[in-house]
């Protein structure tokens, strides 16, 4: 339907972007701004009590003693969620991008994991990493590897929980990789064998290349959940043992939840919200060293 340019114009544009606005300021803007406020406050939802404090709840958190865990385990995850995703991804979407028998179901059971609610999928993986009982044990046990108990010990129960995420979110990425591959134009790596590059070289002198912006926002999407890791740390481990594995996600959600401290929980993802800001920000300055965008 054509709109002159007048106020009619402007009035239906209004009308059709109406329902979008007020949904981001309502859901959006809205508590965004209410938790920059809580976070000043000394705000018992409980009790139903606020006072201003200024910058205290940040004060608080940052010298308190269990900041430093909380980043450190962040961290933790992250450091180990990041390049295992990326090479596992990586590695599903070459197998998926040759034809070989069975292809169309390897793909089907791959994405399951990406369907299936983490509470399941955590239920699944509290057995499976059982420290007695646990498939991944007896699996390690038949070749004469004896297995931690994963999700009750300090050391291994971060790395369980991520080894439960890499299996859960691998069949996602790995479509999108998938979807780069696909695009590259075949005559490129004919050209290269004709010009006797092999399979590593064609590997890191084009496809690599080629996909790097697909791996970009793949490494920006996996840090920024890495950092906002929450549903399984909380399902599986619930931040043990021993708090060994308490993330800011989880903090956030104890601190509001359980004990009603809401200026404390917004002054925490405030934090969260300006250490995601500096890993995107040095994300995007660092793309120009490994990215291509010519092709």
């Amino acid at each position: 339907m054509y709109v002159p340019k007048t106020i009619g114009r402007r009035v239906t544009t209004a009308v059709f972007l109406a329902p979008s606005l007020l949904g981001m300021v309502v859901f959006c803007l809205i508590p965004i701004v209410s938790t920059l406020v809580f976070s000043l406050l000394d705000y018992d939802l409980l009790a139903g009590t606020a006072s201003f404090v200024g910058l205290d709840n940040f004060v608080r958190i940052l010298t308190g003693r269990e900041f430093p865990a909380v980043v450190t385990h962040t961290l933790t995850y992250l450091g180990l969620y990041l390049p295992l995703i990326m090479i596992m991804s990586l590695g599903q979407g070459l197998l998926l991008n040759h034809p070989f028998p069975g292809r169309q179901v390897f793909r089907a059971i791959f994405y399951l994991p990406v369907i299936t609610s983490w509470v399941a999928a955590a239920v699944v993986w509290q057995w499976v990493l059982s420290g007695k009982y646990g498939l991944l044990n007896q699996m390690l046990q038949s070749i004469g590897i004896q297995g931690p108990g994963w999700l009750s010990n300090k050391d291994w129960a971060m790395p369980g929980v991520v080894l439960a995420a890499i299996w859960k979110d691998t069949g996602y990425y790995a479509l999108m990789i998938l979807a780069a591959l696909k695009s590259i134009d075949p005559t490129y790596y004919e050209a290269a064998s004709i010009d006797g590059a092999g399979p590593l070289r064609r590997f890191f002198g084009i496809t690599l290349p080629l996909i790097s912006p697909t791996l970009f926002l793949l490494v920006v999407i996996n840090v920024i959940y890495g950092l906002q890791v929450f549903e399984s740390v909380l399902i599986m481990t619930n931040g043990g043992p021993g708090d060994a594995t308490t993330v800011f996600l989880e903090r956030i959600f104890k601190y509001a939840f359980r004990q009603y401290k809401m200026g404390v929980a917004s002054a925490y993802s405030w934090i969260l919200f300006v250490f995601i800001l500096l890993f995107t920000l040095v994300q995007f300055r660092l793309q120009k060293k490994w990215v291509n965008y010519d092709a």
